[in-house]
């Protein structure tokens, strides 16, 4: 994936559910809070892997756990997964 691929995918699904796979193999679950040139945010959702709505101090809107957007190697709707 391009950087500017990555940048428009997740534009594209701003408050939906996905999963970030990363190019050194760490999985990322959560709904995108925030998107900017140079990460993306994640709010993670409850039960998977261990993660709930209370992790890291509470959220509001544009928080959650910044991923780089130069460090994203895969990315899938949170449909395709929770069949």
């Amino acid at each position: 994936m391009t950087y500017g691929s990555v940048y428009n995918l997740c534009c594209k699904h701003h408050g939906r559910v996905v999963r970030i796979t990363c190019h050194d193999g760490k999985v990322h679950v959560g709904k995108i809070t925030r998107v900017t040139r140079e990460h993306v945010w994640l709010r993670p959702v409850g039960g998977i892997g261990g993660f709930g709505y209370g992790f890291y101090r509470g959220y509001g809107y544009g928080y959650g756990i910044p991923i780089a957007l130069a460090a994203i190697g895969g990315f899938a709707l949170g449909a395709a997964f929770f069949w």
